[in-house]
């Protein structure tokens, strides 16, 4: 965990363009986080995992929760998030 945290230090300190992109958050999350919407500015490269990692929330997809990128479903967290995008945080789905 400490390399990897450094990897994204060193990272967010090489020279690059800002983007924006706007976090949506679900259910408990969005609760415990006291906020359904987050607009952050990151690095470009920035990952959905680097995004999770900086809000605390990195092991979420472990626990069920869902990662959308504009509307659609991934499991590959390693997506760089590109410039006006939308990642959604989305509980688990239950029900019968």
């Amino acid at each position: 965990m400490a390399k990897q945290y450094r990897e994204i230090m060193a990272r967010q300190s090489e020279p690059s363009g800002a983007i924006k992109a706007m976090m949506i958050l679900f259910g408990p999350l969005a609760e415990t986080l006291g906020t359904r919407k987050i607009e952050v500015a990151l690095n470009a490269g920035t990952s959905v995992v680097e995004l999770a990692d900086r809000f605390g929330i990195v092991e979420l997809p472990e626990r069920g929760i869902n990662v959308a990128i504009d509307g659609i479903i991934t499991t590959d967290l390693d997506t760089e998030i590109k410039d006006g995008s939308e990642i959604a945080f989305l509980p688990p789905v239950s029900g019968g």
